[in-house]
């Protein structure tokens, strides 16, 4: 799971991406709301922890604004030194999920962030699909042209994943991050290694539309060409 921090106080921020990481996490920190929205808007992540009060003109209540304006639905953890009811409702209002208002101990913060991870994404349903291949989160059931696949735990991660991005070029580092965890031990052979696995069940023993292609020198791409 990859997770991103936008907070300028960097003694807070280093102390979330340190105890994050050791958790297992993938962490990536914006100091300026900027680099902070330009990083939201990528969709790139699975959970935003957003400070609400930041230097400049853009605050967190607008970025989280953005983020749901363009069709996002990562989940936003808001962070605020503001206890007032009124700027708890306007982060909830802006789009945030979860408000942790300042200072937090760290257990807690972790507990909202999995508690935003375990939340089922009903804006997305049940089923994923392109083309002719579906992909059931509930029942962990993947067909194509009506034929049951037999998948293993992470070729299904890894195609769940690629339909959640569909027409996205992924590069090896960022299907390690979301599908391996950043795991010290997975190198960059196993994600192709993987990639031979998934098309040799949903794309070679069908006579349909090609579906996973490799971009060379950059990734992989789930999507008709």
């Amino acid at each position: 799971m990859r997770i991103l921090i936008v907070e300028d106080e960097h003694k807070i921020a280093g102390a979330i991406k340190r105890g994050l990481e050791q958790e297992a996490y993938a962490v990536d920190v914006a100091y300026e709301a900027d680099d902070g929205l330009s990083s939201a808007l990528t969709g790139d992540y699975d959970v935003i922890i957003l400070d609400r009060m930041l230097p400049g003109l853009i605050e967190g209540v607008e970025i989280a604004k953005e983020v749901r304006a363009n069709g996002l639905h990562t989940p936003i953890l808001m962070l605020t030194a503001k206890d007032q009811i009124a700027d708890r409702v306007a982060g909830l209002n802006a789009g945030a999920d979860d408000y942790l208002v300042k200072p937090f101990a760290f257990e807690e913060l972790l507990a909202r962030v999995r508690a935003l991870l375990r939340r089922p994404q009903e804006h997305q349903g049940n089923t994923l699909g392109l083309d002719d291949l579906t992909l059931d989160t509930v029942s962990f059931e993947v067909k194509r042209a009506g034929r049951r696949l037999e998948l293993s735990q992470k070729e299904f991660a890894l195609l769940e994943y690629l339909l959640r991005n569909q027409n996205r070029v992924l590069s090896k580092d960022n299907l390690i991050a979301h599908v391996w965890d950043y795991d010290a031990d997975v190198l960059p052979n196993t994600v192709e290694v993987y990639v031979g696995y998934l098309r040799n069940k949903i794309d070679r023993p069908f006579s349909g539309p090609a579906l996973l292609h490799t971009v060379r020198g950059f990734g992989y791409k789930l999507g008709i060409e």
